[in-house]
């Protein structure tokens, strides 16, 4: 019987799977835990894995890795799965929701009608989305699902990414000037980090981060809009997670608290793959 911490919020249905079966059992000490189930909330540390002599195998119910010292896992040998593209569809559908809000100005008309204001006299300023090009940064389970839904309502796409031989643009710098809205969609690495320049982008463009917020400087991004570099700005990730600072009240920004991958299905089908995985692995052992 194999022991398992899960160190953050996990669906009902992986909590029951693991405890209705016979080869594991919870407990609620990472001291003794041969499995250690964690999401991008946790800080996995060299020093917890540390506090961990007898882990055997970190389960992310996440696609990104960039919390876990791989290093510290790799020295310690302990083997670590986790959940490649399992929300690329959620994500890739909030980044389209996001789009069509900032083009047709969506919270603006919103806080319009809340104060009773009803003027539809700047319709001929709002266009559908077969009039831009979207530049996606990261070609990846979720920049390529993005790439789909885009070019599915009409869109023209361009990517750049340095890893993937069907991106169409050789450089950062190309993607930024030709675009007249950006998403962004690459894990945190030292390549990414701070990687977009937004003075380098078409004036008047829109910027999308569903990625991770140290892929973007903030305050940056914030000043561009304020300028009108850009016209709007929509962020789903932030450096510190909960984000605590002081917002402009500006309609051409849309704030969400890191849930573009959450959705029931999403969920769901994380929690049945991460069991799926953690069984698989002991199988082969």
């Amino acid at each position: 019987m194999k022991s398992v911490f899960i160190a953050s919020d996990v669906e009902r249905s992986l909590v029951d799977a693991l405890s209705n079966d016979a080869r594991f059992t919870i407990v609620n000490t990472l001291a003794v835990a041969e499995v250690l189930i964690t999401r991008t909330v946790n800080r996995v540390t060299r020093e917890m894995i540390d506090g961990a002599p007898k882990l055997e195998l970190l389960a992310q119910g996440t696609s990104g890795i960039d919390n876990i010292d791989v290093d510290a896992l790799r020295d310690r040998g302990v083997t670590l799965v986790h959940l490649p593209g399992v929300n690329a569809n959620a994500v890739a559908e909030l980044v389209i929701g996001q789009i069509i809000s900032l083009t047709r100005t969506m919270p603006q008309y919103s806080r319009e009608m809340s104060r009773g204001i009803w003027d539809r006299s700047d319709c001929n300023s709002r266009h559908e989305l077969r009039h831009y090009l979207l530049g996606i940064v990261g070609l990846g389970n979720v920049g390529s699902r993005v790439a789909w839904l885009a070019n599915a309502v009409g869109m023209n796409t361009i990517a750049y990414d340095p890893y993937v031989a069907a991106a169409r643009c050789s450089s950062l710098g190309e993607l930024l000037a030709q675009s007249d809205i950006v998403t962004l969609h690459v894990p945190l690495t030292s390549e990414t980090r701070n990687m977009i320049d937004v003075q380098s982008m078409k004036r008047g463009a829109i910027l999308i981060n569903a990625s991770r917020g140290e892929v973007l400087d903030l305050d940056a991004a914030l000043q561009a809009l304020a300028s009108n570099q850009l016209s709007g700005l929509a962020l789903d990730v932030f450096e510190n997670e909960p984000m605590q600072r002081e917002w402009p009240d500006d309609p051409r920004l849309i704030l969400t608290p890191h849930i573009a991958g959450c959705t029931a299905e999403a969920k769901n089908a994380a929690a049945a793959m991460l069991y799926d995985k953690i069984v698989a692995f002991y199988a082969t052992r």
